[in-house]
């Protein structure tokens, strides 16, 4: 990962250890058939699998020793409140996207965000299965790494909302059509952290995401968006803060700053607003 160097002295080694945890994943991933890890089940009925256990716990050793300041918060560790007392926290998701890993869809990610004073300011996304890795230092640029070539990300620039390519859930896209906003659609992607960080590549324009997303779903999609020039927000255009108490977010949206100003207006008047 040394294409990322110089973005930040800790970046490439972040990308050394989610690179390794996409091998320990990839010993149980069978693309299109079902996984070879055991498969258990959440409260609430989502899935959780030994794969995800085994990439956490790679995670959490390597990246405690690579920044041992550094509090912790990941799907797959119980919460503690500590966290809350300590400005800078890394943000994991081992697996996003457990159902498509699963079931042997390549599109699940392993996500990492260091984040201080609320925001992110490193950020890795691994995506194993298809061979891509994203990477973002605040300040310093969004890159993707593919087949060993390292290119610098950034969104498409798009200004106009009508016929824009937009990643979301269904209800909103069909919400937007009912208010005259017709939009390409773009096809489901399973992990919420890669529908969002490919607006930093320009594939897609605009990405949203329902109510209720936990801080390891996008903190890093969120770096690797603004650091390509794109704005990642909520409906009130404020970005999103992490290291909260209640680590869960709103309705939110990424895309081009021109664009995201379309955007959030018609979701706001699209979608139902719950009562303050």
């Amino acid at each position: 990962m040394a294409d990322f160097s110089d973005s930040h002295p800790l970046l490439a080694a972040m990308g050394d250890i989610a690179r390794d945890a996409g091998a320990i994943a990839m010993t149980y991933f069978a693309a299109g058939s079902e996984t070879s890890a055991r498969v258990d089940y959440k409260n609430g009925g989502s899935p959780v699998s030994e794969a995800d256990f085994a990439v956490d716990r790679l995670l959490r050793e390597r990246l405690r020793a690579l920044v041992p300041d550094a509090a912790w918060l990941s799907e797959e560790t119980a919460d503690n409140a500590d966290r809350l007392n300590n400005s800078k926290l890394f943000i994991v998701d081992p697996i996003d996207g457990t159902r498509a890993f699963i079931r042997g869809d390549e599109r699940w990610s392993i996500s990492i965000a260091l984040v201080e004073n609320q925001r992110p300011v490193l950020a890795i996304l691994h995506l194993p299965a298809i061979g891509d890795t994203f990477a973002a230092a605040k300040g310093a640029g969004a890159f993707r790494l593919r087949d060993g070539h390292c290119a610098r990300l950034t969104t498409s620039g798009r200004e106009t909302l009508m016929g824009s390519t937009v990643g979301g859930p269904l209800g909103f896209l069909d919400a937007l059509a009912k208010n005259h906003i017709e939009l390409v659609r773009e096809p489901r992607v399973p992990s919420l952290a890669y529908r969002m960080a490919r607006v930093a590549t320009g594939d897609v324009d605009a990405g949203m995401a329902s109510a209720d997303s936990w801080d390891w779903d996008v903190a890093a999609a969120d770096l690797i968006v603004s650091e390509a020039g794109g704005l990642f927000t909520g409906l009130d255009g404020q970005v999103p803060l992490y290291n909260r108490e209640r680590p869960r977010h709103g309705i939110l949206a990424a895309a081009p700053p021109v664009l995201q100003r379309q955007l959030l207006e018609a979701m706001r008047a699209a979608l139902p607003q719950k009562p303050s």
